[in-house]
């Protein structure tokens, strides 16, 4: 979730700081530029990590008074690799799925309807989604092959989700888990994309790279292909590497609003992802059917062979 990259920069070092030793302002305007800031094709930094590495000689630019020195910094930067497992809050429900923010300091992690728990349907009266595993069907699965087969072109749903109204739903209450605001979640991250929007002569363009698994491929746990040693994860194509990179472009111009320059696209639909609250049950009835079977075994002799071996 956290990696530490290797920066250079030039970093300008104002006339009121020039005083003070140069590692010092350096550091000092690092920490004010940095933190905070997401970095295309990099990821969200956090903070700077220790002092800098190697600082160049300054440089003055004529009409400014500062000094240009050449930087070479590390940084804390958050930028969870595709198939990593992390939770978060719910923060929003609707049609299209469900929004997590990731540690109170990322919000833009975004659960779509097809990746969610099968068979998922969205509450038209409570705006949430609900999750009613059925569990007399062993073949009906809720892994990635039906988040893959519910897909579209354009990765829209084969049909939108079913509305639930009151007085339709006759399932026992044990069978519905809603997945309410403020509950905490658990998934797997499918894809990061990163936007860059920039303005030209055709109007305002958006610039999307996105990093995801290909399918049917195995994974590590830094991301890298196991294809051995003559396989590349870059895009020609799938069968040489298990991440693929793609770059896509769109206009803007009349959109209303602008996508974040960083996002995260998630999963639910394997088993022990979604609300944590909905594993942690299981786990306890788990764990009382367990202590109940022991009891059992302890205390179910019966009385006269208790009472020869001393039971009683």
């Amino acid at each position: 979730m956290f990696v530490l990259t290797l920066m250079a920069d030039t970093i300008r070092i104002p006339p009121q700081l020039l005083s003070s030793p140069t590692a010092t302002s350096v550091q000092t305007e690092i920490e004010k530029r940095y933190p905070n800031k997401i970095i295309m094709d990099v990821g969200l930094v956090i903070c700077p990590y220790g002092p800098p590495l190697e600082i160049g000689h300054g440089m003055l630019v004529p009409a400014d008074g500062g000094a240009h020195h050449q930087v070479i910094f590390q940084c804390l930067v958050f930028r969870p690799f595709v198939g990593e497992v992390l939770i978060g809050t719910v923060t929003e429900s609707n049609e299209a799925g469900i929004k997590v923010s990731v540690g109170g300091f990322f919000d833009y992690v975004f659960i779509p309807a097809y990746w969610m728990l099968n068979p998922s349907t969205f509450d038209a009266s409570t705006g949430l989604w609900v999750w009613t595993p059925d569990y007399g069907d062993d073949g009906g699965g809720s892994g990635e092959e039906d988040g893959e087969e519910r897909r579209t072109n354009g990765g829209h749903l084969d049909a939108g989700p079913v509305d639930a109204t009151p007085g339709e739903d006759e399932e026992d209450e044990g069978g519905r888990f809603e997945m309410e605001v403020g509950a905490t979640i658990r998934f797997r991250v499918k894809s990061v994309n990163f936007t860059r929007i920039t303005t030209t002569m055709k109007g305002v363009q958006a610039t999307t790279s996105t990093t995801s698994h290909a399918s049917g491929r195995a994974y590590g746990l830094n991301g890298s292909s196991h294809a051995g040693a003559g396989g590349r994860g870059d895009d020609h194509g799938e069968e040489d590497g298990a991440v693929r990179r793609r770059r896509s472009s769109s206009d803007l111009s009349d959109a209303d609003k602008h996508p974040a320059p960083m996002h995260i696209v998630g999963s639910i639909c394997e088993d022990g992802l979604g609300l944590l609250s909905w594993w942690q049950a299981a786990d306890e009835d788990e764990e009382e059917h367990g202590e109940e079977e022991g009891r059992e075994e302890d205390g179910g002799g019966h009385p006269l062979e208790l009472a020869n071996n001393g039971g009683l």
